[in-house]
């Protein structure tokens, strides 16, 4: 009976052993349990190993008594092969170790996150939207313990002025387009809180990544009215050399990248370009604008997403005017606008009364602080209407009813709202306005006048600027117009130098 035991329990051991279910110190102990029935024999050779024992046992295993561990693990082996769940082994070890806490959070590499017994799904819908930041009424006045910016007297005139500004200069070149002077435009009606007052909370240094309704941002950092019409006239003084269309405004100096026709590609843009000046240290941050179709691009998505993990100073800021060209929100998304989507990719997000020239001024400008000091990137979602047709070629009515239009020029106008705050502030009367929209006319006229007889670029820019060395496929395709343009000079503009 010894001889069988003493084989039988080392058998045993060092298949728990092998296992990693044996401890440290167990294996040269010696036990004076009474084992050895031939049906103990019989039922261990044909049950499988006991179950593990959790891993913070290992540790404390050399204060465990191995007679007990020995005769818990046997007991185990010879009642047969039976289930254990999370609850059995805590019962079968609870007698000789003490239980681990029972954990409420855990840290998974996913995140921290806290557990519950309740099987539910998160909501498609939230009972209450997002709030809208406001700090002016319709009326012009400022919301009693509104939490805003303070700005002086010279710099509410200047917002304003240029707001007005850039009413005109959209009336006026908007006709052009009409009397064929120029081959395409597109407004900002409805949006100019939005262009001048963000505008305005930004320093110079500031890049601005702009989609292409955001012609204000550039007004306001001293783009002059005639550099306005070279652009959309595409002659020889046009920055881009007449190769972009109209409205595709850029300025180095300004630090204005580009307008791309495309939607949504210059939002990646804007984050690489911030994560630059993160890398150099550099006290300034970048500033994207998109409409809300935008938001249902790739870029979108990809840009939050890097901005975020990479903690860029970068400002993601929305046009929430409505509509996608033709396309209205409701065909876009179902979510609470467009303010919901930073919580989820972990960046702070604001919405903001797009139409409120102080709402709008004071959350770039906290967004930018944020930004900047504390590299993180800001969403700001800005609830507008886009006033105008989409463009020159489009007809906004075919979708939209004008009673809705109209509505929105009405009491919703942000330049009415902020010309009653600054009136009633004591800052601006009707002389001021009907003077200032004079001047600006009169300066308009001037430069489409002068754009006009300005000569187009040459042709040979239209294959510079791209290669160092001008490759042979280039110079071919040079050769080929110039030949199609001598012998069909009647069908190539006159004004255009060969």
């Amino acid at each position: 009976m010894a001889s069988y035991f003493t084989k039988s329990k080392s058998s045993i051991m060092h298949n728990l052993k092998s296992k990693r279910f044996l401890m440290l110190g167990l294996i040269n102990r010696t036990t004076s349990s009474s084992i050895g029935s031939s049906q103990f024999a019989h039922r261990l050779l044909h049950t499988i190993s006991p179950p593990s024992l959790p891993a913070w046992s290992y540790a404390s295993s050399s204060r465990i008594n191995s007679s007990i561990v020995l005769t818990r693990c046997f007991a185990s082996v010879a009642g047969g092969r039976r289930a254990h769940t999370a609850t059995s082994v805590s019962d079968d070890v609870d007698q000789f170790s003490n239980e681990a806490p029972t954990r409420e959070h855990l840290d998974f590499p996913g995140g921290k996150v806290k557990f519950t017994p309740k099987l539910t799904f998160t909501s498609k819908t939230i009972e209450e939207r997002a709030h809208c930041y406001r700090v002016l009424n319709e009326n012009g006045h400022i919301i009693p313990n509104s939490d805003s910016v303070q700005i002086s007297k010279e710099l509410a005139v200047k917002m304003y002025a240029d707001m007005a500004t850039l009413q005109v200069m959209d009336t006026i070149f908007y006709e052009a387009q009409r009397q064929g002077r120029i081959s395409f435009y597109l407004t900002t009606i409805g949006e100019e809180a939005i262009n001048i007052a963000s505008a305005a909370a930004l320093n110079i240094n500031d890049f601005v990544f702009p989609q292409y309704r955001e012609a204000g941002v550039l007004l306001w950092r001293g783009f002059t009215l005639q550099e306005f019409a070279n652009q959309l006239f595409g002659n020889k003084y046009d920055y881009g050399k007449g190769r972009q269309m109209p409205i595709h405004y850029g300025s180095k100096k300004l630090n204005y990248i580009t307008v791309s026709s495309t939607v949504g590609p210059q939002i990646p843009h804007a984050v690489g370009a911030a994560y630059s000046l993160k890398m150099d240290k550099k006290d300034a941050c970048t500033v994207t604008y998109f409409g809300d179709g935008g938001t249902s691009t790739a870029d979108f998505h990809a840009g939050l997403n890097f901005a975020a993990v990479m903690e860029a100073p970068v400002i993601f800021f929305c046009r929430n005017n409505g509509w996608a060209i033709s396309t209205p929100i409701s065909d876009q998304f179902r979510s609470d606008g467009i303010v919901v989507r930073g919580k989820a990719y972990g960046i702070p997000s604001i919405r903001v009364d797009g139409n409120d020239a102080l709402a709008v001024y004071s959350a770039v400008h906290k967004a930018r602080k944020m930004a900047i000091e504390e590299q993180t990137p800001v969403l700001i979602e800005a609830m507008t209407y886009r006033a105008g047709h989409h463009s020159t070629s489009d007809d906004s009515t075919k979708y939209r009813s004008v009673e809705e239009i109209e509505w929105w020029r009405g009491d919703q106008n942000p330049v009415k709202r902020f010309r009653k705050w600054i009136e009633n502030e004591g800052w601006w009367n009707d002389e001021a306005e009907s003077q200032h929209r004079s001047n600006i006319r009169k300066q308009l006229s001037q430069a489409i006048q002068a754009a006009e007889k300005v000569v187009k670029p040459p042709l040979g820019d239209l294959f510079s600027d791209v290669y160092d060395v001008i490759p042979k496929n280039l110079i071919d395709q040079e050769a080929f117009v110039r030949k199609s343009m001598d012998k069909h000079s009647q069908d190539y503009p006159s004004d255009v130098p060969v």
